[in-house]
């Protein structure tokens, strides 16, 4: 296995910039197996999905994760939050982190002391900082940050709730679960008339968004842990579904992981790729991701080779990828 397994060519042109509107106008690339795929649209889920399913999503929130600080020499720093590690404290990426003193504290900009910085974690990839002060570190974001849109989108976000789910819920990740961001209220209504159950569960996303495979063999990489967690009715009503639809990479990995440990909260470090033992989840809607990256593994692992023809597929007919794009529907048994 090589990276360049999971490679292929995006045009910059094909990435979308902006949202798009309404949410569930989103366009949907249907998996049949050997057959061709559909073309359809989000809001045409109902149709596509059975009486029984049960559709699962996480209902992360995210914070505004992104602070653009200063040192007290005056330079510019900037901060992406990503994980709470206690008493304060956070990981985080930090641009330049290899230059900052630990201790040394930054600023917003009105001149007030935000956070210190603390050094490296333990991933060699992020740092430490602590805030300052004894306001809830929510409302300090709240304050200076701003959403953290992945570095590809240089469009200015007009709404930043449309960088959030409808049915967020804990404000913790440093991205959005982006499959979940094409469901509406009236979405869900004809999902349950149609007889479509739904369930919540939570996963934390972090520094694995960011980070792209750099080894040659990508079963080298090493996953960053994110937290978890599932109710255990919640578990219960996806152990005994018909059929188990996944809203998404994150939700995918979370219903994996609990299955695979048998915890039903914690840290999880799961990485999927071709020759995962899958347990549970049968359907998978997701967006289309980066070239060279763990959750394009996951999607090969998933529904195999086909992957790069339904990728080809997507690509002749102008649909839009990554984070504000269209999406695909996956079917494991197809």
């Amino acid at each position: 296995m090589k990276s360049s397994d999971f490679d292929y060519e995006l045009p910059p042109e094909r990435i979308a910039q902006t949202p798009c509107e309404p949410r569930d106008a989103a366009r949907l690339l249907v998996d049949r197996g050997d057959r061709a795929p559909d073309h359809r649209r989000v809001a045409d889920l109902p149709e596509l999905l059975r009486r029984g399913d049960l559709l699962v999503l996480n209902d992360t929130r995210v914070l505004p994760a992104r602070v653009h600080l200063s040192r007290r020499t005056g330079g510019h720093v900037e901060v992406l939050v990503l994980d709470d590690i206690g008493d304060r404290r956070w990981t985080a990426l930090v641009r330049p982190g290899g230059k900052l003193k630990n201790g040394e504290i930054l600023r917003d900009r009105h001149g007030h002391d935000i956070l210190v910085f603390r050094g490296r974690a333990d991933d060699p990839d992020s740092f430490v900082v602590e805030f300052l002060g004894d306001r809830p570190v929510e409302v300090v974001l709240n304050d200076v940050g701003e959403m953290p849109l992945p570095p590809y989108i240089t469009t200015r976000l007009e709404r930043s709730d449309r960088y959030q789910t409808v049915y967020s819920r804990r404000a913790a990740s440093a991205a959005a679960p982006t499959a979940g961001l094409h469901f509406t209220p009236e979405l869900f209504q004809r999902l349950y008339e149609r007889g479509v159950d739904v369930a919540h569960v939570e996963l934390v996303v972090g520094l694995d968004t960011f980070r792209p495979i750099q080894t040659d063999d990508p079963r080298d990489h090493v996953m960053h842990s994110e937290s978890y967690r599932v109710d255990p009715v919640t578990m219960d009503r996806i152990v005994t579904a018909e059929r188990v639809v996944a809203v998404g990479t994150t939700s995918v990995r979370t219903i994996e992981s609990v299955l695979a440990t048998g915890r039903l909260e914690g840290r999880t470090d799961l990485f999927v790729h071709s020759g995962f033992p899958w347990r549970r989840v049968d359907v998978m809607m997701t967006n289309f991701h980066m070239p060279k990256t763990t959750l394009l593994m996951m999607i090969d692992a998933f529904v195999g080779a086909r992957w790069r023809r339904l990728y080809d597929e997507a690509l002749a007919a102008d649909y839009r990828f990554l984070s504000f794009g269209d999406a695909m529907l996956l079917d494991r048994h197809a």
